[in-house]
């Protein structure tokens, strides 16, 4: 019986981690998806995101951090062929160069792969590299439309790459009371409340809200979801310009939907950002987002009342902050969400691709017999070459 095996370098609760797992969770063959983590080990990664656990039973971790290449591609080729791998989907183009291998090796029929990265901003090394992996392996291509679709275009001159847009979870994202949700979490109930989540690093470029903060108005808070290096300089300079009452650091928070429902304005000012998660999960929360304007941001940020930032001059950042914090409601960014970013589209188009490539689905019989046991696609999908 045929599975299909979805393989990450390792799992974390960044992009590439919760489109893993929401694909898992929310496919119709998710009875016969696993997940393979390369590196790391099931009880550290339970540690770091105990949300893994609904997903336990599907998870695979060959902890091949140490391992040379050689021998993480003949583990992986047991693995699949030990599982009657229908299909393998790789997430990030380093998974692809050792999964795809070991899927060609092991038979597989059909081999996916998800391209997350903006690499292509890391010079001529990567796109060559990659163009030998896809001349080689015959992967059917994905990414999340926008710009990461034509940069890809371009760099690797394809125009067979498959659109799929990345989506979340949009029953477990949506809006909520926000002064319930303010007390939980210890915020003030009258203030204006911008937030902001992402690890504490010099990329995500947090100190720009703290000192834009300063010049708006004092019922407007800051607060802060994440943990990283830069925490404690982050604390030390909401201190040095007297901020340290409207600056908020939350550290990890468990429950992110409480976080956003909070919030009036959700920011994001970060250096590099390729496809930002917290975004699309605020917006499906119904809280208007604004955020520099770069990577694939612009491609998730509603049209309606979105706000690209300009971080190159403070007082232009100053003003947009303020002026999206005293704009009038309008329409929702959660109807956005729904109609163009939901994880239930994402799982369906995912599924449908698997039909398509391997004529796969629950029984051997009904793949040829009764297609209305295949999952219907509102994607394009090119026919096989």
């Amino acid at each position: 019986m045929n599975t299909v095996i979805q393989v990450v370098k390792h799992l974390t609760p960044g992009m590439v981690g919760i489109a893993a797992i929401n694909i898992q969770q929310f496919s119709a063959l998710r009875q016969r998806r696993f997940i393979v983590c390369l590196e790391g080990t099931m009880s550290e990664t339970l540690e770091r995101w105990p949300y893994l656990k609904q997903v336990i039973g599907q998870l695979i971790f060959l902890d091949a951090e140490s391992e040379t290449t050689a021998s993480v591609v003949h583990s992986l080729v047991k693995l699949f062929r030990s599982y009657h791998a229908g299909v393998v989907h790789t997430h990030q183009s380093t998974v692809l160069y050792q999964a795809g291998i070991a899927a060609r090796l092991a038979g597989v029929k059909t081999l996916i792969h998800s391209e997350h990265d903006n690499w292509l901003r890391e010079g001529v090394k990567h796109p060559r590299l990659m163009k030998m992996a896809l001349s080689c392996m015959h992967p059917v291509v994905v990414t999340s439309g926008g710009r990461m679709n034509d940069r890809l275009q371009t760099s690797l001159s394809r125009r067979d790459i498959i659109t799929i847009p990345y989506g979340v979870d949009t029953q477990r994202f949506q809006p909520g009371n926000q002064s319930m949700a303010r007390l939980r979490l210890g915020l003030p109930t009258g203030a204006k409340i911008i937030g902001t989540a992402g690890r504490l690093i010099p990329e995500k470029r947090q100190h720009l809200l703290i000192h834009a903060l300063s010049c708006l108005p004092e019922n407007v808070h800051l607060t802060l979801a994440g943990e990283g290096a830069l925490a404690q300089t982050l604390h030390m300079l909401a201190i040095k310009l007297s901020l340290s009452h409207r600056v908020h650091f939350m550290g990890h928070v468990e429950n992110m939907p409480e976080f956003y429902q909070a919030l009036d304005l959700f920011c994001i000012t970060s250096e590099e950002e390729d496809y930002p998660v917290s975004l699309l999960e605020a917006q499906a929360c119904g809280i208007p987002a604004a955020l520099t304007d770069m990577g694939a941001c612009r491609d998730v940020l509603c049209p309606f009342n979105g706000i690209p930032l300009n971080t190159d001059d403070e007082r232009t950042l100053i003003y947009q902050i303020h002026t999206a914090l005293i704009k009038k409601p309008g329409i929702s960014p959660r109807r956005y969400i729904l109609q163009h970013h939901d994880v239930r589209t994402m799982a369906e188009a995912y599924d449908a691709l698997c039909y398509q490539e391997n004529s796969f689905c629950m029984d051997n019989h009904q793949q040829t017999t009764n297609p209305a046991h295949r999952p219907k696609c509102r994607y394009t999908l090119p026919n096989k070459p």
